[in-house]
């Protein structure tokens, strides 16, 4: 475990019996291996059902007459849609339109809010929007999250739950009590698959952890969680877009609401729309293994872009990646992959490469 750690899960005990060396992610000791093989981790993400600890993401509660104004302001979205029971994925933005943060929103009901973000910016940007506001602003890691992500995750969880799960939408979420445990149930994930995401305080998080695994739910990497994103087509914050980015330059121009109010950045980001400087695109690389991470990426002797998140897909059979490329390069186009030890071709290919209709999560 590294010294640096600032925040510890408790299913930290439980990662290190299955051979985590509890590597540092946003602070907290995350479990980057196991020593389960990723790629058995990844067919039962696909096949059954996998499980990720996604306690890394800071959960924070915004309460409050103003509340819904300042997530209004911090972020991208109309959250005047996002009624009570629902949530949203979006963007938080800088003051110049780049992304400085992706997150999603839920509205718990009764003036109560909670964002769930990542690695960026988002913490010191809403106290910012919040100066001056009637809101309280409570960040917590007692509030742990479990992503129980697959086809078999609907029927494995609804048959220890209080409520129907079934009944449960997409970017819809209910408090519920699960293996006789107080939790909140969220229809969301970051696989490609039906899941759920299941937040519950820490004295009984490691009882549903436990109880999951002995029903056949297999604990998952965050190799696994690479591999099964990257196919879905799906973003990592400092990997596939920065602050460096504009939501339409890596494919999140859907979360811009145009027509609602003001909120931070949105004159910058309306203004760049139409001048994207890259384009993020799927790569199928000509390559028998994952590579690196940061090749360089040319056409016609020209440079063009970079890989920024690299996997390999043994169920695909295909070296992949998420890359920035310069817009207009067409899908089909073959371009050469180089760094000091590798030196091969890709193929700019339609991304998501898995469940190209996205079937398999919104039905």
């Amino acid at each position: 475990m590294t010294a640096e750690l600032s925040r510890t899960s408790a299913l930290a005990s439980r990662h290190t019996a299955l051979g985590s060396g509890l590597e540092d992610w946003n602070g907290m000791g995350t479990a980057w291996s196991y020593s389960t093989d990723p790629n058995d981790e990844h067919d039962a993400v696909r096949e059954r059902a996998g499980m990720f600890d996604m306690s890394p993401l800071k959960k924070v509660f915004v309460r409050g007459a103003d509340a819904q104004a300042v997530l209004d302001h911090l972020t991208t979205r109309d959250l005047g849609k996002v009624t009570p029971g629902k949530a949203a994925y979006l963007c938080v933005l800088t003051e110049d339109g780049g992304i400085a943060d992706d997150a999603i929103v839920s509205n718990n009901g009764r003036d109560e809010w909670m964002i769930v973000h990542g690695s960026g910016d988002t913490m010191a940007l809403l106290q910012a929007s919040a100066e001056g506001r009637d809101v309280r602003i409570e960040f917590t890691d007692d509030l742990h999250d479990i992503s129980v992500q697959g086809p078999a995750a609907l029927e494995i969880l609804n048959a220890h739950c209080d409520i129907d799960l079934a009944a449960l939408g997409y970017f819809e979420h209910a408090p519920a009590t699960l293996f006789g445990h107080p939790c909140r149930i969220s229809r969301t994930g970051y696989s490609g698959e039906r899941g759920y995401e299941i937040f519950a305080g820490a004295a009984v998080i490691t009882g549903i952890w436990d109880q999951l695994a002995a029903g056949g739910v297999m604990p998952c990497s965050f190799t696994a969680l690479d591999k099964v994103r990257i196919e879905a087509g799906l973003l990592f914050y400092g990997y596939d877009m920065t602050a460096d980015n504009t939501p339409w330059e890596v494919g999140l121009g859907f979360t811009v609401s145009a027509s609602k109010g003001g909120f931070r950045g949105k004159d910058a980001v309306m203004a760049a729309k139409g001048t994207e400087k890259i384009s993020n695109v799927c790569l199928d690389i000509d390559h028998p293994d994952m590579v690196e991470g940061g090749e360089a990426l040319s056409l016609n002797g020209e440079y063009t872009g970079v890989i920024n998140s690299p996997c390999y897909s043994h169920r695909l059979g295909k070296s992949l990646a998420l890359a920035h490329i310069r817009p207009g390069i067409a899908i089909g186009s073959v371009l050469k992959v180089a760094s000091g030890t590798l030196e091969t071709t890709a193929t700019v290919t339609a991304s998501p490469v898995y469940d190209p209709q996205k079937t398999r999560t919104h039905g």
